[in-house]
């Protein structure tokens, strides 16, 4: 039977609830000093506040080394009463130093698959997915070898792979690499950040193959196309690629969090949502929120 990996164990696709599909409740990298999501209590506090608006679950996309504190996200999920999912996987080069990418060199694959069914460090939480990325517009030496380790990663596990898209770019080779030359089926694959390039034809394109497409903001570093969401989604939707498409938020920076003064995790269902409703309808947002994450991140395990 099919089940998502939670941070408190496996459940059933349909007890998810309300979905943001891209998040973070801890992330730190050298790119973005000072605005590491590092508060176990603004993460709380967070998550507080989307399980108020009606949230039900979380997925981290936060991969190795980049600050997941893993052993802190079962009591988080408990406390909230949020579903929260886990990420192995590895972001591009520029967020590593050399000593760690060196470490990992090698065994990548080994890692995830460690990291998917025996837990992360000596926290015993298990993550439920890959998370990978691309470059702009193209896919470095970086990015092949980690899609190639995730690619085994799915194999030996069965896990879904999400991919970060540099500006929303990239999409179609990356879909040539995992799911031409390494295998992996379209439908266990997600790309994210597709609202930062909305280029219709991409997005359909993309769609075709059977992937899932999230899209996710607000940010300030993509307000210049965040508002044009609605009009792909209703594109996508038209198309007939509606049971394809997630959500989420993307907090990835202290100052983002609703907490801290941003719009964080509650303005996907506060103001999102409704926005979206006006676009394509109740019935695909609320479809889009519950039924499809379930579906994209609830897998048979191997």
């Amino acid at each position: 039977m099919n089940a998502v990996r939670t941070v408190l164990g496996d459940v059933p696709p349909e007890q998810l609830g309300v979905c943001d599909a891209h998040d973070h409740l801890f992330f730190g990298s050298p790119r973005l000093p000072g605005q590491e999501l590092r508060s176990a209590s603004a993460a709380r506090a967070e998550l507080a506040a989307f399980r108020a608006q009606g949230g039900g679950a979380v997925v981290q996309w936060t991969p190795y080394g980049l600050g997941r504190r893993a052993a802190d996200l079962p009591p988080l999920s408990r406390e909230a009463g949020v579903h929260i999912v886990a990420a192995t996987g590895l972001h591009q080069d520029v967020h590593y130093d050399d000593a760690t990418l060196d470490g990992l060199r090698g065994r990548l694959a080994e890692v995830f698959v460690t990291e998917l069914t025996e837990g992360i460090g000596t926290s015993g939480v298990r993550a439920g997915f890959v998370k990978v990325a691309g470059g702009f517009h193209a896919l470095d030496a970086h990015a092949r070898r980690t899609m190639t380790a995730a690619a085994e990663a799915h194999r030996a596990t069965g896990a879904p792979i999400a991919v970060h898209l540099e500006l929303g770019t990239g999409a179609l080779d990356v879909l040539d690499l995992l799911c031409g030359e390494l295998g992996v089926p379209p439908h266990r694959v997600i790309l994210g950040h597709l609202n930062r390039s909305p280029d219709g034809v991409v997005h359909r394109q993309a769609a075709e193959s059977g992937c899932y497409l999230a899209f996710d903001g607000p940010s300030r570093a993509n307000h210049a196309t965040d508002w044009r969401m609605p009009d792909a989604v209703r594109a996508l939707a038209e198309a007939g690629f509606g049971d394809r498409l997630l959500l989420g938020g993307d907090t990835t920076t202290a100052a983002a969090r609703s907490v801290d003064g941003g719009p964080g995790m509650p303005y996907l269902l506060r103001r999102v949502r409704p926005r979206l409703a006006l676009a394509v309808g109740e019935a695909l947002v609320t479809r889009i929120l519950t039924e499809n994450p379930g579906r994209a991140f609830g897998v048979e395990w191997r």
